[in-house]
């Protein structure tokens, strides 16, 4: 058995999303279950679509995610450098080899003519096959035409670690570009030579390359080359389940999620649950369980649909399984600025009663604010309210003075406001949507909040009983 060696090759052409980030996570779970090295290649002959800055973003993704890689352009390794805009004399070297053995010739033809071959074949009705053009003396290649491979069509048959048995005849098998004009090969030339050079085990992809394996396994015969395990993973889909995720369709960049106060260990869960379960009702797993029981033949054939609130419920339930501690130090950058002047046990005490609502982190500034600032009077927290705007002004007056009367005696300890608190629904005769709802946004003036007897008990009863005079004011 070969060592499990692994990468992800992506392009420096923008940031990485969850589309585009699921193939390195399979990749990396191979690789750590199999005690393996999990590779970071950069694919970076495309120089007219690499975006300055792409390849630092790449490697920060990467490390936000937790997904460390053994070898890489940061930090080295034997197999050494890992851009392919360094490794350009050894893909020249085996280009020539190509040619010296009859398997590559120069491409004479302009861009014009290629254009009008297309045509002709369309008017035929007929799939257009560059190797039906193919010219009968090439010119020497020199290095300023491009390279094509002179193809083999036969029939192949192969397997694929996700998608099983395969195969297709020779009809699909052309003459693709080997190496562009400019000197730089092409993704279908560069990562069959650097894979074979790194001795990569398992190729990880999606299914958009799955058209042009026949055409890699032609070439790695040529070359004489054993081609690697291919895996070919389904697509991540748009929300609506009809075409494949985008950047157009809202994707977000990987870093962002982060910045959002999302966790790696959630992110890692989700992804992976886009396409893989282990055949049971389980969904959450730990980053343990997931390099324990990951295989690719559990990685489903069909797209999965991308589900936003899928991955807000996910991480919640992570935040939720944090220590208070834990929380609270994770969660150090994302206070209102108004929590500044607060010490550590009071802001504690708050974040222990949002951290049953908190989705993310960037959330923490609209849940909390009330704590540590008076906000204005917002009369359209009552005027808009399904049940309070129902009662007129001088009944919620009524209700709110005798809740202040009670407030008053009360030693605002949570047993005695929540004693005080239900004796005060009773009498009342209303429901908690009305009675408790009226006093929640007469000493919040926010929306929602978590349970009122808690948070009445942190803000206090100096402070609870001048927001809930303020509102008798504005009512009176």
């Amino acid at each position: 058995m070969k060592p499990v060696r692994t990468r992800f090759a992506p392009s420096p052409t923008g940031f990485l999303h969850v589309g585009g980030i699921r193939t390195a996570v399979f990749a990396w779970l191979l690789a750590r279950q199999n005690n393996g090295q999990f590779v970071l290649r950069l694919e970076d002959t495309d120089q007219k679509r690499e975006v300055a800055g792409s390849d630092e973003h790449l490697m920060k993704s990467l490390k936000a995610l937790g997904l460390d890689y053994d070898e890489g352009p940061d930090i080295g390794g034997p197999y050494e450098p890992y851009r392919q805009s360094k490794r350009l004399l050894g893909y020249k070297l085996l280009a020539h080899e190509l040619v010296e053995d009859g398997r590559a010739y120069a491409d004479p033809y302009t861009p014009e003519e290629v254009q009008a071959f297309r045509e002709q074949a369309q008017a035929a009705k007929k799939p257009f096959l560059y190797r039906n053009h193919r010219p009968e003396n090439p010119p020497l290649w020199d290095g300023t035409q491009p390279l094509r491979f002179k193809s083999d069509p036969k029939p192949y048959k192969w397997h694929d670690a996700i998608l099983g048995d395969l195969s297709t005849g020779p009809e699909v098998i052309d003459d693709f570009i080997l190496v562009k004009s400019d000197g730089f090969p092409t993704y279908n030339f560069a990562h069959i030579a650097d894979d074979n050079d790194m001795q990569i085990s398992h190729i990880i992809r999606g299914q958009e390359f799955i058209a042009s394996v026949p055409n890699y396994l032609n070439l790695y015969e040529a070359l004489g080359m054993e081609p690697p395990i291919m895996a070919t993973a389904p697509h991540v889909m748009a929300p609506e389940g009809k075409k494949k995720l985008g950047k157009r369709d809202g994707a977000k960049d990987v870093l962002d999620y982060i910045r959002d106060g999302y966790l790696p260990d959630a992110l890692i869960n989700f992804i992976v649950s886009l396409g893989w379960n282990d055949g049971t009702e389980q969904e959450i797993f730990s980053r343990e369980e997931l390099i324990e029981k990951f295989c690719l033949d559990r990685v489903q054939h069909s797209g999965a649909q991308f589900d936003e609130r899928r991955l807000l419920w996910m991480n919640g339930h992570y935040i939720r399984e944090l220590s208070l501690d834990d929380l609270y130090e994770k969660v150090a950058g994302y206070w209102p600025p108004e929590a500044e002047s607060y010490d550590d046990s009071y802001k504690k005490q708050v974040l222990r009663l949002v951290q049953e609502r908190l989705k993310y982190f960037a959330e923490l500034p609209e849940l909390t604010r009330f704590f540590f600032v008076d906000l204005p009077i917002d009369n359209n927290l009552i005027a808009e309210h399904k049940q309070l705007k129902k009662l007129e002004k001088s009944d919620l007056h009524e209700l709110l003075e005798a809740a202040e009367q009670s407030l008053q005696q009360s030693d605002f300890s949570l047993a005695d406001l929540t004693e005080r608190l239900n004796a005060l629904l009773e009498a009342s005769g209303q429901k908690p949507a009305v009675f408790f709802s009226l006093i929640r946004i007469a000493t919040t003036q926010s929306p929602s909040s978590p349970g009122l007897a808690d948070s009445l008990a942190v803000l206090g009863k100096e402070r609870s009983l001048e927001r809930i005079a303020q509102q008798l004011a504005v009512l009176k």
